[in-house]
């Protein structure tokens, strides 16, 4: 029994210096413009061990492109890429379907994966990792948080010697530039969708990003690969910035702050918190600053503190940089799988009952006795009222002001605003937003 294990560790170990010893045959499924990006690269800068072989997409005709090398096989059939000898694919067609199919069978045929598909590895990532490694191939995804910045190998390797305890962001381009509008042109929340859908920075339909869909599936990689938690997203609260007004950032800058779509994770013994919501950031935070369609993480760590990953979160050329990194990573340490040290993620209960100040936006019919009357809600809640704001100049039938309240659980603050929603002055439902200190 001795003989045969050593026998074939031998083999193994031969078939991976004959990878290593040649260029990998690289796959690109998936010809839009993070695909044809990533085509660029390889053929301009050819990095070395690397070799573009294929590119598969539907419709192939149509995206055939004169600068690639005549020996680049274009397919619109998957089984072509699979059954080549494709060492690597580079799966960017994005969903769950077919992709999640392809990527177990590209992994089981003995090819690795890299991936910017943030759904896929939020919602199958344990799984495809372990398949990966049962299958001695790699999958990695340094694409698919925060595009060209190198958030996931930074929290993976960089940080691997702290032990991290918190993780906070700004993950999604789209709602950072419609919030950043809203700031600074003073328009509504429809008008800045409708200019970022015109400029290409949000989809015809904007759901994915503007409820924080997206973000919550960065946010579910990051917990995995930084506080070493596993986490079903679907048990993230994640809140849409639909509801945010100009008269919102006016009352933040009273309080000398902004607001921004905020993901963050904080692991305890025995619980995650997490969300994905618009929140009150302070001014001089590094969140504040971060405008368009830029994205930030900053991780706070046990030993070493406050670490802060920033740059170009979306767009074809920073995104196909991290796919590239991960394909000249796999070229240069082929019998190692690189993303398995996420796998080591241990699930915890997630809660969103972070305790924290808060911001509550009303809009009332104005009447005597509304301050008293909210007062009154929030001393039966054991809350304490810190500041009350209201700038004049607006009408009486729809007034706005602005209540800010001390450190409390969130699902204290939802408690007595179920109460406040019964009041009769209340013209539209209480924006509640946290306050990061």
């Amino acid at each position: 029994m001795t003989n045969v294990s050593a026998e074939s560790a031998v083999l193994s170990s031969a078939r991976d210096s004959s990878v290593s010893a040649r260029a990998l045959n690289v796959a690109i499924v998936g010809f839009g413009t993070v695909g044809s990006s990533v085509a660029r690269i390889l053929s301009e800068r050819s990095p070395a061990g690397l070799r573009l072989t294929h590119i598969f997409n539907r419709k192939v005709e149509r995206k055939r492109v004169d600068w690639l090398p005549e020996s680049v096989r274009w397919t619109d059939d998957i089984g072509d890429v699979l059954a080549a000898e494709v060492d690597v694919v580079v799966e960017v067609i994005g969903g769950l379907d077919p992709a999640a199919d392809w990527v177990r069978r590209a992994i089981k045929s003995g090819k690795s994966v890299v991936t910017a598909n943030k759904q896929l590895i939020a919602r199958h990532g344990p799984e495809l990792l372990r398949l990966a490694a049962e299958n001695n191939q790699h999958l990695t995804f340094g694409a698919s948080v925060a595009g060209g910045i190198p958030v996931i190998s930074g929290l993976q390797e960089g940080l691997a010697g702290d032990e991290l305890v918190q993780l906070c962001g700004i993950l999604n381009g789209t709602c950072n530039y419609i919030l950043t509008r809203i700031q600074s042109a003073g328009i509504s929340f429809d008008e800045a969708l409708r200019e970022a859908q015109k400029l290409g920075f949000a989809e015809a339909n904007p759901s994915e990003d503007v409820d924080g869909l997206d973000a919550r599936a960065k946010l579910t990689i990051l917990a995995r690969t930084g506080l070493r938690v596993s986490a079903d997203p679907n048990e993230i609260l994640a809140r849409s910035i639909s509801a945010i007004e100009p008269v919102d950032f006016e009352y933040a800058k009273l309080l000398d702050c902004t607001i921004r779509q905020i993901s963050r994770a904080e692991k305890t013994s025995d619980t995650l918190f997490a969300s994905v919501q618009p929140t009150l950031v302070h001014a001089s935070s590094p969140l504040a600053a971060v405008e368009g369609g830029q994205n930030l993480v900053m991780s706070t760590g046990k030993f070493g503190g406050e670490t802060v990953f920033a740059g170009h979160g979306a767009g074809g050329n920073p995104t196909a940089v991290a796919i590239v990194s991960d394909l000249i990573s796999i070229a240069q340490s082929p019998t190692r799988n690189g993303a398995a040290v996420s796998d080591a993620a241990v699930p915890l209960p997630v809660s969103f009952d972070f305790i924290s100040r808060h911001y509550l936006r009303f809009f009332v019919k104005d009447e005597p006795g509304i301050i008293a009357a909210l007062a009154t809600i929030f001393c039966r809640s054991g809350i304490n009222i810190d500041s009350v704001f209201q700038k004049p100049g607006y009408p009486k039938s729809r007034l706005p002001f602005v209540i800010t309240l001390e450190p409390c659980k969130t699902s204290l603050v939802e408690e007595a605003l179920q109460h406040i929603s019964k009041l009769d002055f209340l013209v539209q439902p209480c924006l509640n937003l946290p306050i990061l200190d």
